[in-house]
Order: C-alpha cells, then structure tokens, then sequence
C-alpha cells in the first residue's frame, strides 16, 4: 500500500463515521499530514451532523490547535470528496485549504453538485496547489451513493433490507415471525439502521407490528434514523408507537392528498410530519414519494417493509440495494414470501442485482446486492 493509499484509506474510514448522520450533506473524510519525509498526521476530521461543519474544517482547526497554523504550511490533504466553491452557511472548503497554506490535495472524486461540480479542484488549481484525484474514488463513491443519487435523480439511495429463512420465507402461513434470524444479525440491522437517514415501511406493518424503529444499540440511540409511514389514507393509529414518539424521534408519513383531514391535524398535533404525493390508482406513488423524501434532505434510506411497500418500489425500479439477511432455517411453500408479483412475464424482465458482499453474522447470512443499471 502506497503512502497516498495509506492516508487516503485513513481518510475514507473517517467519511463512514458520518453516514446517516450528514444529510443533506453527504459523508466526507480529510485526513491532513506533514510535508516530511516520513509524514505525521497533523489533523483528522470527518463532517460532523446535520453536513456542518466540513471534514476539510475539522481537520484544520485540530490540526492549528495541536500544531499551529505554520504547520499547516506545505502539508498535504487528502479528502474523499472534492472540496466545495461555494458559499452556504460556511465558507467554501477550497478556500479555507488555499489560505491555510496546503501544498497538494488528494480527493477520491469530484463532487457532482452542480454548485461545485469541479470547480473545487479548478480553484485549488489556480492557487498553485498541486492536485490529484482518484485515489479512492470508488470506495468515496459507494459512501456517497445516497449524496450521488439525490443529485442526479432527485431521490435517496434506496436499500431494501429483508429478513429470511433460507428458503425465502419471512414468516409461517399464520404471520409468525419472531425470530427468523438470531440475535447477531439483529443487533446488525440496528447498526445499519444508523447509517442511514430515514427508515421507511409501509402502514400495514406499523397497524400489525407496532414498530419503534430506532436504533436500540447501547450508546446508539441519538443515531435513530427519521421514520418514515408510507400510508395513503392515514391509517396509522394515533396510539402507535411512532406516533406517540414523534416527539422524541423525527417521525414522517407520507400520504396522499385524499387522505383524511381529521387525521392529517392529530397526527401534526402530536409531531408528525404529514407529506403530501400524487396518488397512483389510489395509494402513495412510489417515485413521487421519493422525490419528497428526496427535496427533504434524505440521502439514504432503509426500506423494512411489508411486503407491499417492497414490491412496489421493486417494480418500479426503485431499489438500488438488497440488504438479505438468511437464516439457517425453511418454513416451506405455505410460509409468506418477503415480496409480492413483480409482474415478470418473460425472463429479460427479471430485475437484475450483482452480488457486493457477503458476510457470515452469527449463524445467520448477509448478502448485499446492487441493482445492475
């Protein structure tokens, strides 16, 4: 491993530090180090909640306050996404390196938000620092998937996690379920519930289940991602767990415009977000939804279900990753499956996933697939 792999490496296990924690901003890791012949970490940052401050910032400021502004004079960064141009709440990261006296900077990839879009890089350029980028680059990319896929289509990265036995099932022909899979790949899917910004399912398990959706890992629980009701008419119980939470976890559901008023107003009244869509032959329209959930800041969301909810954004196309945890364990036919009729008739209909990873948790099985383009 070369030394720009080594801190480059460095700097993208910062940037997963950040996910789900940085929307609408996406995930970013700096890592800044001396210009000696055997370089020393001068400062480390990732960006922190809420997209502020940048990772460029907080390696900076660690970096003044363990060392001094001299040291940062010459030195090197390296950064897992091209540092921003523009001006928001915060001045532009480019900038702050230029003034801060870096040398050279690494970036895996260049932002695509328009607003930067290479600009970044260009104007380190003509401030004399030497640039190189992509280092890293695929692995900053499969981070920033959610921040990439809200910028050019509008929506959050959809990952559709689903619990089975080996032969596919997710409950016995009664509705039993607990528990398919052990206590390993449960604690798992909690963790993977804090790296991303909303988690999603339809009303139909919230009025069966009663769900809480947070993340109930020791330590973990200010990381519960925002929960999100896909609910067309306004089902959801007004003593639901989500509901009666609202207060504490950010809580939103997404309906339709027919949906009852009366509703609408106790739901808003105990702190739901109410969001209104397009309905499609009378239930939320899945791509209109995302694209709200995508204009509220969401990068990454999680998909839990039911059954209806997955199918629907499956035939939609909608799902960009399956995250399948398998048990060591059959139902058999008569068990319920975890999706419904994908309307495949022919098989260059069948919807396409690659295979990304597979790893043993606990007894259980966790295989990850992304959607073939």
């Amino acid at each position: 491993m070369t030394t720009d792999d080594r801190f480059m490496d460095m700097a993208l296990r910062l940037a997963r530090r950040g996910l789900g924690n940085t929307w609408p901003n996406p995930a970013v890791g700096c890592v800044i180090v001396s210009d000696d012949e055997v370089p020393r970490v001068l400062g480390r940052g990732w960006t922190m909640p809420g997209g502020r401050p940048h990772a460029e910032t907080v390696a900076l400021d660690q970096a003044r306050e363990r060392f001094g502004g001299e040291a940062l004079v010459g030195a090197r960064a390296y950064v897992t996404l091209e540092p921003c141009s523009h001006t928001g709440r915060t001045p532009p990261c480019a900038d702050a390196l230029i003034a801060a006296g870096i040398a050279h900077v690494v970036s895996a990839c260049e932002d695509p938000d328009p607003r930067v879009r290479g600009s970044g890089l260009a104007r380190l350029r003509e401030a004399g620092v030497a640039v190189e980028s992509g280092p890293g680059g695929e692995a900053a990319a499969a981070i920033n998937t959610g921040f990439f896929t809200r910028v050019r289509e509008g929506r959050p990265m959809v990952a559709l996690k689903t619990a089975t036995t080996s032969d596919g099932r997710i409950a016995t022909r009664t509705g039993a379920s607990q528990w398919i899979t052990g206590p390993a790949a449960r604690a798992r899917a909690h963790m993977m519930r804090a790296t991303h910004d909303a988690i999603a399912v339809g009303v139909d398990t919230v009025i069966a289940d009663d769900p809480g959706l947070t993340c109930r890992l020791p330590g973990m629980s200010a990381r519960s991602p925002v929960r999100v009701v896909f609910d067309s008419r306004l089902r959801i119980p007004a003593g639901a767990a989500l509901v009666k939470t609202a207060g504490e976890v950010p809580t939103w559901v997404v309906t339709t415009a027919s949906g009852d008023t009366e509703a609408r107003a106790e739901l808003e009244s105990s702190g739901v977000r109410v969001i209104e869509v397009p309905p499609r032959d009378g239930r939320v329209e899945t791509a209109a939804a995302l694209a709200a959930l995508g204009d509220a800041g969401i990068t990454r969301l999680m998909v839990e279900g039911g059954a209806r909810l997955s199918t629907a954004l499956l035939r939609a196309g909608l799902v960009d990753e399956l995250h399948w945890f398998r048990a060591p364990s059959l139902i058999g036919g008569d068990g319920l499956p975890p999706f419904g009729d994908l309307g495949v008739a022919e098989m260059e209909e069948v919807r396409g996933f690659r295979a990304r990873s597979r790893t043993p948790v606990g007894d259980d099985m966790l295989d990850i697939f992304v959607r073939v383009p």
